[in-house]
C-alpha cells in the first residue's frame, strides 16, 4: 500500500531556538510538527489508527469513521479518510473555529456540531462524546478511533521521540510536551522508559484542565488540556507537570513569531512558558526539546487576532510588543 501523501507524515524538522532564550545556559530545540502534511502532530496517530484498523479488518470500504475533535485530530483523520476513500463524521462544538470546519469539509468530512454542553458535567467535550456514541448506535459499520483511549495514538509518538533522539545523538535532557489526549506524552515517555534514557519528560497542562488533578475551569485555547482525564493518562508518565494559562499561551506564541519567525499554535506558547518557568532549575548545558504541535494559521482569528485578545484579556499587547531576545519573562505570573 503506497499511502501517497500520508507517507510524508513524520520526520519533521528539529531546529534550535537561538533568540527567544538568548543568554540562557541551556539549549532549546523545537520539533516543528506543523510541517506534517495535515499541519499538526495529530497526523501521526490519525494515520496509525486508520492503518491499524484496515490491517485488522475493523475498517473496510464501507466503514464510517466517527470521532470527536476540536480541530487537529479531526483534520488528521479527514486527511487519512480522504486518501482511503472512507466516510468520516467529525463531531465538533461551538468552540471549533470556522477555519477548522472548512478544512474538515475541504477533505470531504461530514461535520456534526453539538450546540449545548453536557447537562451533567456542563462540558462540551462530554457532549461531543455522547454524540459520538449516539452516531455509533445509529450508523451501520461505524468505527470510533477513540483518540482518548486508543493505544495506537500513543504508539505513533514513539516514532516522534525516536526522531528527536536520533537527531540529537541521544542527548535529550528535558522534553517539554503539551497535553490533551496524553497520546504524545505517553508515547514519548514509553520510548524513554523502554530505551532507558535519562530524559526527563515535562508535561505542560492548561490551567482549568483536570488531567493532572487541576480544578476544572474555563479554557479558551483548543487542544490544550482537557475537561476529562483521558484513559491514555498514567500517573508516572511525566517527571513534572507545569500548568499554563491561556494568556501565557498567547504571549509565548506572539514572542515565538516575532523572535524566531515561527508561527505556531496555542499549546506551543504554553510549552515555551514552561521552559521559561523552569529555566532557573535547568542544569548548565542542558539540552531541551519543545514539541510545537501545530500551525499558527489555525489561530489567526484567536491567538493572533488583536481584537480577539483584547476582547478576552484587555489591552495586553505590551507583554509582547518590543520583546527583546533575552526577555521572555512571563509578566502575568
Amino acid at each position: 500500500m503506497n499511502a501517497g501523501i500520508l507517507r510524508a507524515i513524520g520526520n519533521t524538522p528539529l531546529v534550535e531556538l537561538t533568540r527567544i532564550f538568548s543568554g540562557m545556559n541551556f539549549r532549546v530545540y523545537a520539533k516543528l510538527e506543523a510541517l506534517n502534511p495535515g499541519g499538526s502532530m495529530k497526523d501521526r496517530p490519525a494515520f496509525r489508527i486508520i492503518m491499524a484498523g484496515i490491517e485488522s479488518g475493523e475498517i473496510s470500504n464501507d466503514t464510517v469513521i466517527i470521532e470527536s475533535s476540536s480541530g487537529n485530530m479531526g483534520i488528521g483523520l479527514a486527511q487519512a479518510c480522504s486518501y482511503f476513500g472512507l466516510r468520516f463524521i467529525c463531531v465538533v462544538d461551538p468552540k471549533t473555529t470556522i477555519q477548522n470546519i472548512r478544512l474538515l469539509e475541504a477533505y470531504g468530512a461530514q461535520v456534526d456540531k453539538v450546540t449545548e454542553p453536557d447537562s451533567t458535567t456542563g462540558e462540551y467535550l462530554q457532549a461531543r462524546l455522547n454524540r459520538v456514541q449516539a452516531l455509533m448506535a445509529s450508523t451501520k459499520n461505524g468505527f470510533w478511533p477513540n483518540q482518548y483511549a486508543n493505544t495506537h495514538n500513543a504508539a505513533a509518538h514513539r516514532q516522534t521521540m525516536h526522531e528527536i533522539v536520533s537527531a540529537l545523538d541521544g542527548k535529550v535532557d528535558f522534553l517539554f510536551c503539551a497535553t490533551s489526549t496524553c497520546g504524545t506524552l505517553r508515547g514519548c515517555a514509553e520510548y524513554v522508559r523502554e530505551h532507558q534514557l535519562a530524559t526527563k519528560v515535562i508535561a505542560v497542562d492548561a490551567v482549568g484542565s483536570v488531567i493532572f488533578g487541576g480544578e476544572r475551569g474555563h479554557r479558551l485555547v483548543p487542544g490544550h488540556g482537557s475537561a476529562v482525564r483521558p484513559q491514555l493518562y498514567q500517573p508516572d508518565l511525566a517527571f513534572q507537570c507545569v500548568h499554563v494559562t491561556d494568556l501565557e499561551c498567547i504571549i509565548g506564541c506572539r514572542r515565538l513569531a516575532r523572535l524566531e519567525a515561527i508561527l505556531a499554535g496555542g499549546s506551543s506558547g504554553a510549552v515555551l512558558t514552561a521552559i521559561e518557568r523552569l529555566s532557573v532549575t535547568l542544569p548548565p548545558e542542558a539540552t531541551c526539546v519543545a514539541i510545537l504541535s501545530d500551525r499558527g494559521e489555525r489561530y489567526l482569528d484567536t491567538i493572533y487576532s488583536d481584537e480577539w485578545v483584547a476582547k478576552h484579556f484587555g489591552n495586553v499587547s505590551y507583554l509582547w510588543e518590543g520583546s527583546k531576545e533575552s526577555d521572555i519573562c512571563m509578566a502575568v505570573q
